[in-house]
């Protein structure tokens, strides 16, 4: 029996051998992804990043695998070296790239006997695989082939470079805490000097945080980073890189940093640069090099040029941070006793439910108590704030709740000639909040920024825009009773010229427009001028249900500002490699006429009003702009969206703010209007446009003057009273007082309550006649 059980497990042994070294064999030969060649490798040092250019010839950004200052291996501390090699790889210059002996000790007293303290089996060399060649996933074969992997990897770094060449990549690969990564940068990061110039107790500090480097992070967590400096340290004395006398001074030392955030976080253009990568992405999976392989995006030293201004991305900024600090703060007061979602728990329950934490607890079973108790423990993060970031202690509920209540904005700019996009910014700060609120996905109810939509299609179909049309609201009763309101909610006894209600954005007159020129031909007009979103055919599109993006509601005023001409949007002009070799060009599409050429000059005539004595006169009397300018304001239905697009004949610039869940809002159209909380950034990038002499060119551009045609045609006053609807509320108020008289205070009481109600009742029985 002994010897048929030995002979059982002697073929078990045989089997699992040949498995596992055909496994090996199979992820050697590209089963589970292509293994770096030798040449590959001896190319590490070589990775060039690629670099973005703006349309003013200013590099605004690189996309690489990491950002890192490399540096060679004479100008390392030798305190770093030798703490290195005590902690990670004691053997490190006995191996070719594998450790038996670790791998051994960890599959018995890791893996068998489920001591974790037992650490990783990984050499310097399989970490530094790690660092420059991201792991995969390979479902529940992940571990074993990552592992194979970078042993196989490992193997070749060690037959291509030197021990000392292997020890200067790994340190300038690895990554430290506050996304630094490399010796050079993390050292002067965390104490304002090079590397070579470390000391023994920083040189630990830093050895040690590799082990986990937000948690031994010594900015953090001074008391944690204390305890495994010494640990580091006491590994240096255990293999004789310290004498006990020096282990004990050194140990003793307090945990001193000379901490100089040096980085560039907050790096301008972030959201536009995120687009760049996206279309380069897709471009370098159709345009392969000459050899058949494909280019890399992040190591081959591509330059990208586009059609960005750097110093309208930099105004921009600068004016949305400016005005969103102080609409975030009205925010905070205006909700300081309460909370949007005190009274709709729903609010916070989809915030929990869009969180990553929250799902990854929800599949692994838990109840929702269960989840809500893990969510509300504590733990330190880092926040985003107008006053700077911070750092505390709070649970992921407090955190869920902190980013629920902020405001976000989406700004972007185009010439209107071109379709060149010349600014954007997709949110408040990319490190924070990547989710981009400009891009064509991203879509918002637009509200009154719709209307000029209807003034146009009107205009288009032959419509008098002199022909004064009365406010007075209409009860629609093909529609429920559907009755249109104004802004203010009160009756309007005056009659507008289509000048006069798009200025002061009358929605009563806007349905009637709509009605008149009819459904279909106002969709199909904005459809023309780039509208690709869903238009519902109903009546109260009039007033901007529809939702739209942010870039597609931009192109369509675009085509206004170009004499009706419609532009595609472009953002990169060219591609180079390396050598400067152009390998593609993108030149701008030829414009389409989308409307007559007339019918733009009278709408932009009409939403010069707008800002001249409308809706957005506040560009005038606030902010004091005396630029040739045109657009129109936006407000969504109970506050949820501002907008303001405003232009003239060089540039088109489209505003949103609103916070990510439409429920979070002001509770008053004064705080939450589009004027309020769009158009001060607009006002604030032309403020400082106007500054900037090299930008005279947009800043003082104008509007062709209308011919006298047109002229004639928009000449009359924006509006006048309505007589006949006077007369009619007034007949109504005289029989209520007689009325009143008869049947007394009770009853005065209950007639003033339905006096509006007979007004909407007599309109109603005039559109049924």
């Amino acid at each position: 029996m002994l010897k048929k059980a030995a002979r059982f497990l002697l073929k078990l042994v045989i089997v699992l051998i040949c498995l596992c070294l055909g496994f090996v064999i199979l992820v050697a030969n590209g089963l589970f992804g292509e293994i770096p060649s030798k040449e590959q490798l001896k190319g590490i040092r070589n990775h060039l990043a690629t670099e973005v250019y703006s349309a003013d010839d200013q590099l605004i950004g690189r996309f690489y695998i990491q950002e890192r200052t490399s540096i060679d291996f004479e100008d390392i501390s030798k305190h770093i070296i030798d703490a290195l090699i005590a902690t990670e790889d004691v053997r490190f210059y006995d191996h070719n790239g594998i450790d038996v002996r670790s791998l051994v000790r960890v599959l018995i007293k890791t893996v068998i006997l489920q001591d974790r303290s037992g650490g990783g089996g990984s050499t310097i060399s399989q970490q530094l695989a790690k660092n420059i060649f991201p792991r995969g996933d390979y479902g529940i074969w992940t571990i074993p082939v990552i592992k194979v992997k970078e042993s196989l990897i490992a193997r070749r770094i060690e037959s291509v470079y030197s021990k000392e060449d292997i020890l200067a990549l790994y340190l300038n690969t690895v990554p430290f805490g506050d996304n630094v990564y490399g010796i050079e940068t993390a050292s002067k990061r965390f104490f304002n000097k090079p590397a070579r110039s470390l000391q023994l107790e920083e040189a630990a500090v830093l050895v040690g945080m590799l082990k986990a480097n937000y948690s031994y992070n010594p900015r953090l967590f001074p008391d944690r980073s204390l305890e495994r400096r010494n640990v580091v340290l006491s590994q240096m004395k255990k293999y004789h890189y310290l004498t006990a006398e020096e282990f004990n001074r050194v140990s003793a030392l307090p945990l001193t940093l000379n901490y100089k955030n040096t980085g560039t976080q907050k790096q301008s253009a972030a959201y536009f640069r995120e687009m760049v990568r996206n279309e380069l992405e897709a471009w370098v999976k159709v345009n392969p090099k000459p050899d058949g392989t494909h280019y890399n995006i992040y190591t081959d030293g591509l330059k990208v040029y586009t059609t960005l201004d750097s110093r309208l991305q930099s105004y921009a900024e600068e004016a949305m941070q400016e005005h969103m600090k102080e609409l975030q703060s009205a925010f905070n007061r205006h909700w300081k006793n309460t909370k949007p979602w005190d009274k709709d728990p729903a609010i916070l329950q989809s915030a929990l439910e869009r969180h990553a934490g929250y799902q990854s607890l929800k599949s692994q079973g838990l109840s929702e108590d269960e989840i809500k108790r893990e969510l509300d423990r504590t733990h330190p993060v880092r926040l985003f704030s107008w006053k700077g970031d911070i750092e505390k202690e709070i649970s992921s509920l407090d955190s869920i709740k902190h980013y629920l209540g902020l405001l976000q904005a989406g700004i972007v700019a185009l010439d209107p000639n071109s379709g060149d996009i010349k600014v954007w910014v997709g949110g408040i700060d990319f490190n924070y909040f990547q989710y981009d609120h400009v891009k064509e996905s991203t879509k918002r109810q637009v509200g009154s920024t719709f209307k000029p939509f209807v003034y146009a299609a009107a205009l288009e179909s032959g419509f008098d825009p002199c022909k004064h049309i009365s406010a007075a609201r209409t009860v629609y009763t093909d529609m429920e009773g559907w009755t249109p309101d104004n802004a203010d909610k009160k009756e309007n006894v005056l009659k507008y010229s289509y000048k006069g209600a798009l200025a002061q954005s009358v929605n009563t007159v806007t349905v009637k427009i709509l009605e008149d020129t009819g459904l279909k031909e106002t969709i199909a007009l904005a459809r023309r001028l780039g509208i690709e979103s869903e238009i519902p055919e109903v009546p109260s599109i009039a007033l901007g249900t529809p939702s739209v993006s942010l870039l597609e509601m931009t192109r369509a005023y675009a085509t206004f500002a170009n004499g009706g001409q419609r532009v595609i949007p472009r953002m990169i002009t060219a591609i180079t490699d390396k050598d400067g070799n152009i390998l593609a060009e993108f030149t701008s599409e030829k414009p389409a006429e989308a409307l007559e050429e007339s019918t733009a000059m009278m709408i932009n005539a009409m939403m010069r009003e707008v800002v001249d004595a409308g809706t957005a006169s506040r560009i005038r009397w606030k902010y004091s702009l005396k630029n040739s300018l045109a657009g129109k304001t936006g407000t969504t239905q109970s506050n949820a969206d501002g907008w303001f697009i405003g232009y003239n004949p060089q540039l088109v610039v489209g505003v949103w703010v609103g916070a990510d869940d439409p429920r979070v809002r002001f509770r008053t159209t004064d705080l939450g209007s589009g004027a309020n909380m769009a158009l001060p950034i607009f006002a604030g990038l032309f403020q400082r446009m106007n500054k900037d002499r090299e930008l005279s060119k947009i800043c003082k551009a104008r509007f062709r003057p209308l011919p006298r045609d047109l002229m004639k045609k928009l000449d009359c006053v924006n509006s006048k009273e309505d007589k006949n609807f006077i007369q009619t509320l007034l007949g109504i108020e005289k029989k209520e007082k007689v009325r009143e008289k008869e049947f007394g205070e009770k009853e005065k009481k209950k007639k003033k309550k339905n006096l509006f109600d007979k007004i909407g009742s007599l309109f109603k029985k005039k559109k049924d006649g």
